[in-house]
């Protein structure tokens, strides 16, 4: 999966879906993907990921209270 990295504009490909969709976790693993050789895997910041759409991540993603 790739979302969008917004301070930088670049593409990230997401290595760990799972954490991605657990709101417990602030960061999740991936990649930039730019260039011509393979990024090393770094932590980002959930609230600086965007769908490659520029829609935001589901709040149930984000907020472990999201059902209050």
């Amino acid at each position: 999966m790739f979302l969008k990295h917004v301070p930088t504009g670049n593409l990230i490909e997401i290595l760990d879906v799972r954490s991605l969709a657990d709101p417990f976790h602030s960061q999740v693993a991936g990649r930039f993907h730019a260039g011509e050789e393979l990024q090393d895997p770094e932590k980002f910041n959930k609230s600086e990921l965007l769908f490659p759409s520029e829609e935001t991540l589901p709040n149930c993603w984000t907020n472990p209270d999201y059902k209050q």
